[in-house]
């Protein structure tokens, strides 16, 4: 079968491309500086706050998190973070016009609402907010309050993405996350009664105990919410590197046909619901912005996954934050303490990075729309950066075997993924 021949297990996400992986310690605080301090005062920038805690650990979980169960650590964590934000605003041009902000994590609403407020009012000092400015959190509707939902809406948040996973009792045992449909609903209610309107729900298919059945379920329990987006992630089980992936049985792990399977039906649930198929793992309605993007061919791909937004800065902040500015990325140090050492001690917490070369920006934009649009007019893209294109396509050895399985078709240097075969987008990215 295609699926477990061409398996994706191991292939990365391309929320930036080059990935991880490749960062090295030899770009650091420095380069940043200098970085930061090339901006041009009128390019607008996005903001990333990263917020590394949870009540509990998740075992399917792959994101740097830290559990607490008490708030000191929250409160001592934010006070490096203000640090941060004062640090990176003043090697800045002053007050960057800001386009989009995200809170991610761990569980960004696990501060206290006066703290998030407070944080919010920093970052609207130090950078220049705009009417139409996209303000989304990470939510986990276990220890979602309504306090917590008037907070958001008094600092200006419009979008809230909710995490569930899985709807199946069964499943929720085997990955350590117990959430009742009406916790997910009484967190969907709060924030609508707070003008919060843009609501995702975050999926995953793969999981332990996870059968077609209950994607479909849980799917159609999702849109009888009416989110205005669905994200739907393949499961990546990887305990070599999340030790608490250990935790779950490997035997109850779907194989890759039966993670085909479930991943086909979902999105014929929410196709069928009046969704519309965003890149490899998005779904919106016809009206949400994503959906929009991607019918005038303004869709993106960075760190927050799939986005209307343009701007070419990602400024990051917090413990194994990762951002983009013009000359390559960044990341922070991963350990709190780490972090928040290099902050009080006045400097950046840049611990790694990579400085983007020229084939790098033409490899990533070839990627860029093939996540987004399932094409790719790789002549175009090399024209357009000053590169002959038949060395990308001569350098792409596998691409050649996917065009043999009928999975991608290659005319003239043009790359269109075939139709039913959008599971298997990363591998043709790869």
């Amino acid at each position: 079968m295609l699926q477990t021949k061409h398996s994706e297990a191991c292939l990365p996400w391309y929320f930036n491309y080059p990935t991880a992986p490749q960062f090295s310690a030899a770009i650091g605080a420095e380069a940043y500086g200098e970085w930061l301090g090339g901006l041009s005062a009128n390019d607008p920038v996005s903001l990333y706050i990263h917020i590394p805690f949870c009540r509990s650990m998740c075992w399917y979980c792959g994101c740097p998190t830290t559990i607490t169960q008490r708030d000191p650590p929250n409160q001592n964590y934010v006070a490096a973070l203000r640090g941060e934000i004062h640090l990176v605003s003043e090697l800045t041009p002053q007050a960057l016009p800001v386009s989009d902000v995200h809170f991610g994590g761990g569980t960004p609403t696990l501060l206290e609402p006066t703290e998030f407020l407070a944080l919010t009012e920093l970052l609207r000092r130090r950078f220049a907010f705009r009417q139409k400015t996209a303000i989304a959190v990470e939510i986990d509707p276990r220890t979602f309050t309504a306090e917590m939902a008037e907070a958001l809406s008094a600092a200006g948040v419009n979008r809230a993405s909710l995490g569930v996973q899985s709807f199946d009792p069964s499943v929720q045992k085997a990955i350590n996350r117990i959430q009742s449909v009406e916790q997910t609903a009484t967190a969907v209610e709060n924030l609508r009664q707070q003008g919060i309107n843009r609501i995702n729900i975050d999926l995953i298919y793969g999981l332990p105990n996870q059968t077609m059945q209950s994607c479909v379920q849980t799917a159609t329990v999702a849109v009888a919410m009416r989110p205005q987006r669905i994200a739907v992630f393949g499961y990546a089980h990887t305990p070599s590197s999340n030790k608490h992936q250990r935790l779950i049985e490997k035997a109850g792990l779907p194989d890759s046909a039966a993670r085909a399977e479930q991943a086909a039906a979902v999105a014929e649930t929410l196709v069928a619901a009046g969704y519309r198929e965003i890149g490899v793992d998005h779904f919106a309605l016809p009206d949400d912005e994503l959906a929009l993007a991607q019918k005038t061919g303004r869709l993106r791909r960075n760190s927050q996954g799939y986005s209307a937004d343009t701007c070419k800065t990602l400024i990051a902040f917090g413990a194994s934050a990762i951002g983009r500015v013009g000359e390559g990325y960044v990341e922070n140090a991963g350990a709190l303490e780490a972090y928040s050492q290099h902050i009080a001690a006045g400097r950046l917490a840049t611990s790694k990075g990579y400085r983007l070369i020229g084939e790098d920006r033409v490899r990533g934009a070839i990627i860029e729309r093939l996540m987004c649009d399932l094409e790719a007019d790789v002549p175009a893209i090399c024209a357009a950066h000053g590169f002959d294109w038949t060395h990308f396509l001569d350098s792409a050895e596998r691409l050649a075997m996917l065009a043999d399985d009928g999975i991608v078709d290659v005319e003239n240097g043009f790359i269109r993924v075939r139709h039913g075969h959008r599971i298997l987008l990363r591998s043709v990215a790869a």
